[in-house]
């Protein structure tokens, strides 16, 4: 995912246009009005909860300008990278385009897994996966991922822990 930082001045009237409320930050309500699926849906609200979380510095649950810069290179990127896996250019992603992106992404799972996450995160129910739900796909497997690492000490991709530990990590996950 490559892409250089858009112009200052470019960055700062997008900002003003999706500040709707001229308060000097950005919202959950004000970002998913500006993001576009590309198929007139919202955007899916959870997505837009978790990419605030990872760019909100000070836990306000708010963006400010010199946190938009970075959420906006975030989003041109994972366009980029949605289109990529898009091959038939359908302006979404199929289950065979979805096993292509999560492999190339380094994970390897069973036939039967991807239907587990086209059924988590295929919100239209159409069979396939929306611009916004593959990021939230991509964003909580990653997290996940880590979690899972963080116990897995000796990296054989098993872990034993205790269903208290298990509840703990699922819990303090924000996805």
């Amino acid at each position: 995912m490559a892409g250089g930082m858009p112009d200052r001045n470019f960055l700062i009237s997008v900002f003003q246009q999706v500040d709707k409320d001229g308060s000097g930050a950005i919202d959950a309500g004000e970002l998913q009005s500006a993001l576009s699926n590309g198929n007139w849906t919202p955007f899916n609200p959870d997505t837009v909860r978790l990419m605030i979380g990872m760019f909100d510095k000070k836990g306000s649950g708010t963006i400010t300008f010199e946190e938009f810069g970075a959420l906006w290179k975030y989003v041109t990127d994972w366009q980029q990278c949605f289109r990529a896996f898009d091959r038939d250019s359908s302006g979404n992603i199929s289950k065979e385009e979805l096993k292509t992106a999560i492999t190339t992404f380094g994970y390897r799972f069973s036939d039967q897994f991807y239907d587990v996450l086209m059924r988590r995160f295929d919100r239209s129910g159409k069979g396939v996966i929306h611009f916004d739900d593959f990021i939230q796909c991509c964003i909580v497997l990653h997290t996940l991922t880590q979690a899972f690492s963080f116990h897995d000490t000796d990296r054989d991709g098993v872990i034993t822990i205790t269903y208290e530990q298990f509840l703990h990590m699922v819990f303090s996950l924000r996805v």
